[in-house]
């Protein structure tokens, strides 16, 4: 399998129907992207939940057979930009069109976020097990 692209999708706190924004939007801009490129890609909307209840929004993104190219995510951004400008009513209608074009909607799909504090900064930042970036600089 190839690494792909993995994008934030960050929206205005309090937007309403937030899961359906995020889900439209990344679904709008990879499937605008496969058309445009005439190519074949596959991807993913996840939210992804955290401790306390905090959330976000990613799109990861990939080409099942081959590597993507170097321009690739300024490309993947600049149409995710153009999108983030419309309303609710504006994606729906675009959504709805997308999908008579062909669109196979990825649907929204939920993931938990581990945090591993083990590999946290704040390890970095007292230099490890070892204390201050060196080896047996403990006492």
């Amino acid at each position: 399998m190839h690494r792909g692209l993995e994008v934030g999708i960050h929206l205005r706190p309090g937007l309403p129907e937030e899961n359906f924004v995020a889900q439209a939007l990344g679904n709008l801009a990879a499937f605008r992207l496969a058309t445009r490129r005439r190519e074949r890609l596959e991807w993913q909307v996840l939210r992804v939940e955290g401790s306390g209840g905090s959330h976000h929004y990613r799109l990861v993104l990939r080409h099942p057979d081959r590597l993507l190219d170097v321009g690739f995510r300024a490309e993947f951004e600049a149409i995710l930009a153009d999108l983030s400008n419309e309303s609710v009513d504006q994606l729906r209608g675009r959504l709805a069109a997308a999908e008579k074009d062909g669109l196979r909607l990825v649907p929204l799909r939920h993931v938990r976020e581990e945090v591993d504090f083990w590999r946290d900064d704040f390890w970095t930042y007292l230099g490890g097990p070892s204390g201050f970036g060196r080896p047996g600089s403990f006492p």
